[in-house]
Formats: C-alpha cells, sequence, structure tokens
C-alpha cells in the first residue's frame, strides 16, 4: 500500500467532513487507507464518520488522549509506505496527494515533506516552513523580534522569512498540520513522543528525523487549506497553557548547550510572561466580543479543487 492518512478528530464535526470528503478526492487512484481517531468528541464526529464514510478506519478513544498518543494509536496498524498526519480542519487539492508521493519518489533522502499552507481567507501561513527553535531563535520568537523583522535571515529564522514561500527548500521544521512522511524513516526515527499532549510534537519529531540524517523538504507546488485553530479555539485559555507547557518540554529534552543553566531560566520567564499575556487576552476578550461560533457561511462549505495541468 502507498499512503495511509492518518487524522485526529476533537470536536471538529463540520470540519471533518469536508476533510475526509477532500482527501477521498485525491486519493483516488492511489492504494491508501484512510484513519480517523476521534479523541472522545462530544459533538457527534465518530457518528458521522461511521454513518458517512464506512471505509474509512474509525478508531473511538474513550477519553482525548492527545494528539501524539492518538496517532500513535492509527500509526501501529498503518500499512502505508508513506504516513500523512492531517488536521481535520484543513482540505487538500486534489493534486496534493499525488505530488507528495511523486516528490518522495524522487528524492529518496527526504524522510519528509509539507507544503504551502493557506488559511480560510487565502493568506499564506508561514508556519508552512519552519527553522529549529534553537535558545536564540526561541528567544526571538517569544520576545517579538521575529514579527518585527519576518524577513530577517537572524530574526526571522523561526518562520525562515528569508526564503521564498514560492520555492521549493530544504528545511528543518514541519507542522503537524500537514506532515507528509515516509514509514521506514518514521520506524526508524521513532514516532510521536507521547510526552507531548499537544503542541511541541511535531518539533521534536522533525528534530529526530534530522538527526538520523533524513531531509526535510517544504514544497510549494501544491498547496492545502488550514482553517488554523479552528479544533482548539473552544478551549482556548486551556490550550495556551498546553501550547506553553510543550516549549518547556521540548526545551528541557534538547537543549543542551554550555551555559544553559544561565540561559534556561531565562527562556522560562519569557514562556510563561507570554503566556500570561495570552491568557490575559483570552479573557479580556471574553468580556469585550460575543462567542465566536463557526459562520453558517462556513458550515455550508463546498470545496471543488481544480484539476492542474502539469
Amino acid at each position: 500500500m502507498r499512503l495511509s492518512i492518518i487524522i485526529v478528530s476533537y470536536n471538529v464535526k463540520n470540519f471533518l467532513e469536508r476533510c475526509i470528503d477532500s482527501v477521498k478526492a485525491a486519493s483516488e487512484g492511489i492504494s491508501h487507507d484512510i484513519y480517523v481517531v476521534d479523541n472522545n468528541s462530544a459533538d457527534g464526529s465518530a457518528e458521522m464518520v461511521a454513518k458517512k464514510f464506512p471505509e474509512v478506519k474509525l478508531i473511538r478513544n474513550k477519553t482525548n488522549l492527545g494528539f501524539s498518543m492518538a496517532n500513535n494509536l492509527a500509526l501501529r496498524h498503518a500499512g502505508g509506505e508513506f504516513i500523512l498526519f492531517l488536521n481535520p480542519d484543513t482540505i487538500v487539492e486534489e493534486n496534493t496527494l499525488r505530488k507528495c508521493l511523486e516528490f518522495m519518489d524522487s528524492h529518496p533522502g527526504a524522510g519528509a515533506m509539507g507544503v504551502k499552507m493557506i488559511d480560510g481567507k487565502g493568506k499564506f501561513l508561514p508556519e508552512s516552513k519552519r527553522s529549529l527553535p534553537t535558545p536564540l531563535v526561541a528567544l526571538y520568537k517569544i520576545g517579538g523580534l521575529t514579527t518585527l523583522f519576518p524577513r530577517s535571515k537572524v530574526f526571522g529564522k523561526y518562520y525562515l522569512g528569508h526564503l521564498d514561500k514560492d520555492k521549493t527548500h530544504k528545511i528543518e521544521v514541519l507542522t503537524g498540520a500537514f506532515f507528509f512522511a515516509r514509514k521506514s524513516a518514521l520506524d526508524n526515527t521513532g514516532w510521536y513522543d507521547e510526552d507531548f499532549f499537544m503542541y511541541g510534537e511535531d518539533i521534536d519529531l522533525s528534530l529526530r528525523i534530522l538527526r538520523k540524517k533524513y531531509e526535510i523538504w517544504y514544497y510549494p507546488d501544491t498547496s492545502i487549506i488550514h482553517f488554523k485553530g479552528e479544533s482548539t479555539r473552544k478551549t482556548s485559555i486551556n490550550y495556551i497553557i498546553v501550547f506553553y507547557k510543550a516549549m518547556i518540554i521540548y526545551i528541557r529534552k534538547h537543549f543542551d548547550f554550555p551555559g544553559k543553566f544561565m540561559i534556561l531560566p531565562v527562556l522560562y520567564t519569557a514562556i510563561w510572561f507570554r503566556a500570561g499575556l495570552s491568557i490575559a487576552g483570552r479573557i479580556a476578550g471574553r468580556f469585550m466580543m460575543p462567542a465566536i461560533t463557526i459562520p453558517s457561511s462556513l458550515r455550508k462549505l463546498t470545496w471543488k479543487p481544480v484539476k492542474q495541468k502539469n
């Protein structure tokens, strides 16, 4: 089998349905299987999958096991030569899977690849290509310098802003929203680290792939839509805490350098300061703005991918 697609879902029924529809259209003619791992959703997601997509291999968890553990559950059963970890709030183009397979076949040294991601308004998402968050890179990101100087080769390195988003590049970090990997590389590297509940696990896995001397590529000749953050918006404050805890886990696991005991406290202070600001902002927003829900226009959204000529 050529490809296994793994989608971990939690309370995003409407997005999940459109995601699976797009994956089915993109996988025509490709030997594949699709796994949906439902983390105890309360919105009928699992029931929808079972009813509308009986061919999908559905794994229902009794509790929310988190992103890493849920992906690993499906990975134990996946038989594809390649694995695609895909967020449920994404839509893939009709040519995406075929082009990724062709790219990986022509780059035998590649352990993983990602594609250009755009949001629901058509805006390029900079996390499509990233570098490893070394201590300095992390400080520039946390301190806001990355935002101020997005194209700087030094301050903007987190998102590799100096690299042309419309050209193919070797990069260092892929996002878990679309993580296309060679199964043999995953087996050699090790799967997702289950210490990460959510966030950070994609950076950790990318680093371990690089350490095994595989390449990671950014490939912009096909794209996906990522309705960023939809799977976590209802519990956003909780997930801010999860996000910054993941940063701490990553730092403790991978940062080993002379003088680290002097620099790490600065990083930890900056991380929790930013977390506090984010939480304060969300709390203030709840008092100043009405509750946000998925607009009816999005609930009725249909995706008609356009075939591209090669």
